[in-house]
């Protein structure tokens, strides 16, 4: 396709930091806006991939403490979700909840499966750690021992889930992740990083990473072309 099309049909503000990095080279912008979906798209699905995994290991540990429609108990009178300052995270289960006894389709897994990344990353938060029984971490048995200096605590692993969260929000929106949040550099640090953060956090539950994504994981080839397009 010829530039002048592309850049019509994404937009010249679009289209322009890409060229910006390749140093005005039209042709390597519209090779690294490719690059840039592809990676795009692999990393959504291995965050997809973390999140059903993420999701299933807190319900698994949550039925064992808090019974075995947990969640929708939770916003219910004297429910743990029913604390003054979670009433975000309440109305969020509880119109999801309504909605679905409104259409007759209520049943424990489709209402953990309406819940957004958000919900799982704020069960590490200090009150909803707090009021769940502070037993949480128990879903990553092989985490790193914490020191004098660094704690892998639920404020860690809050933090973490924080970066992952806001990667899948860029990702959704359209927003490339080849560049910094402020920048049209060419930028592949922040994946990797936030890569090997989820990688790790699989190995903290125990749970091989790499089996589990075998002919998805595709982040490192395409984190060396991508770099190919730098300005010499």
């Amino acid at each position: 396709m010829r530039y002048a099309d592309f850049e019509k049909i994404v937009s010249q503000k679009r289209i322009n930091r890409y060229v910006q990095a390749c140093g005005g080279n039209t042709r390597k912008a519209m090779t690294l806006y490719r690059y840039n979906i592809e990676l795009s798209q692999v990393m959504f699905a291995i965050i997809c991939h973390f999140e059903v995994a993420l999701r299933n290991a807190i319900d698994c540990h949550l039925v064992a403490t808090l019974g075995s429609d947990w969640i929708r108990n939770s916003v219910m009178p004297n429910g743990v979700f029913t604390h003054p300052v979670l009433y975000k995270t309440r109305d969020i289960i509880y119109h999801a909840y309504n909605k679905l006894l409104r259409d007759g389709l209520y049943s424990h897994t489709k209402l953990l499966a309406e819940m957004e990344f958000g919900i799982w990353k704020y069960m590490f938060s200090p009150v909803q750690y707090r009021q769940t029984g502070r037993t949480l971490l128990g879903i990553f048995p092989n985490r790193t021992r914490s020191s004098a200096t660094m704690q892998y605590n639920h404020s860690y692993i809050f933090n973490e889930l924080d970066k992952i969260n806001t990667l899948r929000n860029r990702i959704a929106h359209h927003e490339p992740i080849c560049f910094p949040i402020h920048g049209s550099m060419i930028y592949t640090d922040y994946i990797l990083n936030e890569y090997r953060k989820i990688m790790m956090l699989f190995q903290w539950m125990g749970i091989d990473g790499e089996k589990l994504l075998f002919g998805l994981d595709h982040v490192r080839q395409l984190c060396i072309k991508i770099d190919k397009l730098k300005p010499v």
